[in-house]
């Protein structure tokens, strides 16, 4: 592997800006479909949801095969003119954005039940499982490649998840405003209105996308892998990655405790406080102390202490907060707002530079193995996410139904207590595993990460 490209212009502003559009591109169909999908096919096409949620689950298996063969295909890829891992994203995010508009096509709500099966498995499968499988794995490999500066890494972390939070904030609070009419009193999603809004969404998902590619630049070549696939020796050098399986049981725990907290929220604030408004208010607190507290921050002090060791830190600071917050049991929404904005600040922290700790995982395992396999690493991980993704689906719905909520019981204090209970306990328990999982599994403090950076150093000028 030959040294860092010293001819491009130096790792900066146009760098970071441009990761964070690619996260932008992303979002706006990944935050489209995971936010409004279920809604749109059960109340516009009249699919049954449960049809939906088994395509969904069935997916994630089809991930399993598509995102690590993916993840192969970039390693075994040549690099060119543009670097290894940009020219996927531009030959994928027309196909990724088409694919998108084509899943919310309401002109079909009138046809067969069949043919719209038949029509949400395969736009489905086509956006998800092979095109946005086929952007996203270079995407976030990219990463290693446009600096080996762990800090200049930790930066573009960050910068991604400011894409993720803007996104977030701009299709989270812009598409209910648009896509809900009221039709004889009733709120009432629009056909119409959604097919417009995922047009819009897509082409908005290639100009980030382009942008991407414009602005950032990779310094550090990694050429391809040529040697000889071997499927058994791939998978025991994962299963045996110490790094990379505390990094997927950290991760899988944030995304449990994360995504319970908000599944929660839908039930805590109109059932037990009586208040919807605060719902939104405490989503709106929690994004933008992400963006103004962690965004600044987490750079900064991980490169004093380290990623591992703030995000632990971190975690654990935020099962605290619920753990008071469950002692305390406020009555007004408001305060119980203000401990679950605390509390996702705090996890805001590891969430914000986890993807810079996936570049620590790929540094560890090429010291190790003298390999580099950033692709299959990451889609790795990435699939690992997505099993967490699928889990935290069933959790919420479980846990209310364990404490014997139904339609006839949405208002009962004994009912609503225990979703109090639950909302501070599971985020917790959740937040306190991560904070344990990484301070006992994962192995790359920051001595760790940086001797692991001099050593590659090291590698290159000698190669």
């Amino acid at each position: 592997m030959g040294q860092e490209n010293t001819k491009v212009k130096p790792f900066g502003w146009a760098d970071k800006l441009g990761y964070m559009f690619g996260d932008f591109g992303n979002d706006f169909t990944f935050i489209l479909s995971s936010s409004f999908m279920l809604k749109f096919y059960t109340d516009v096409m009249g699919i049954d949801g449960v049809v939906v949620g088994i395509l969904m689950m069935i997916s994630r298996f089809v991930d399993a095969v598509t995102d690590v063969t993916m993840g192969q295909i970039v390693d075994r890829s040549k690099p060119t003119k543009d670097g290894k891992f940009k020219p996927w994203i531009k030959r994928m995010c027309g196909p990724v954005a088409i694919a998108s508009f084509l899943i919310y096509q309401s002109g079909f709500a009138d046809m067969a039940y069949g043919f719209k099966v038949v029509w949400m498995v395969v736009t489905y499968l086509l956006w998800g499982s092979i095109f946005y499988t086929a952007i996203n794995i270079p995407y976030g490999s990219m990463a290693s490649a446009v600096s080996a500066d762990p800090d200049h890494r930790t930066q573009l972390s960050t910068w991604r998840s400011i894409g993720a939070t803007l996104a977030g904030l701009a299709i989270g609070v812009g598409t209910p405003m648009v896509a809900y009419v009221v039709v004889d009193g009733n709120t009432v999603m629009s056909g119409s209105r959604m097919t417009t809004i995922a047009g819009v969404f897509s082409v908005c998902a290639i100009i980030c996308y382009v942008l991407c590619f414009k602005l950032v630049k990779e310094r550090v070549p990694v050429p391809a892998n040529t040697n000889k696939l071997q499927v058994g020796h791939l998978v025991k050098s994962l299963v045996t990655n110490r790094s990379l399986i505390g990094i997927i049981v950290a991760a899988i725990l944030l995304l449990l405790a994360m995504l319970g907290m908000q599944g929660i929220a839908a039930y805590v604030f109109p059932n037990f406080y009586g208040s919807a408004a605060a719902q939104s208010v405490s989503s709106m607190a929690g994004s933008i102390g992400v963006l103004l507290i962690c965004a600044p921050l987490a750079s900064k002090l991980s490169a004093k202490f380290g990623k591992k060791e703030v995000s632990a830190v971190a975690c654990f600071a935020g099962a605290v907060v619920y753990v008071i917050c469950f002692i305390l049991q406020p009555e007004n929404p408001y305060v119980y707002v203000a401990f679950y904005a605390l509390a996702y600040i705090c996890l805001g922290f590891f969430n914000t530079v986890i993807w810079a700790m996936i570049t620590d995982v790929i540094d560890d395992a090429e010291v190790k193995n003298g390999v580099r396999e950033d692709g299959t690493i990451y889609s790795v991980y990435s699939f690992a996410r997505k099993i967490g993704q699928a889990l935290s689906s069933g959790l919420v719905g479980g846990l209310v139904s364990m404490v014997g909520y139904t339609q006839a019981t949405a208002f009962d204090p004994d009912v609503t207590l225990n979703i109090f209970r639950i909302s501070c306990i599971v985020p917790a328990v959740g937040l306190a595993a991560v904070a344990l999982a990484l301070a006992v599994l994962y192995p790359l403090g920051r001595n760790k990460v940086r001797a692991n950076v001099a050593e590659l150093q090291k590698r290159r000028e000698n190669a």
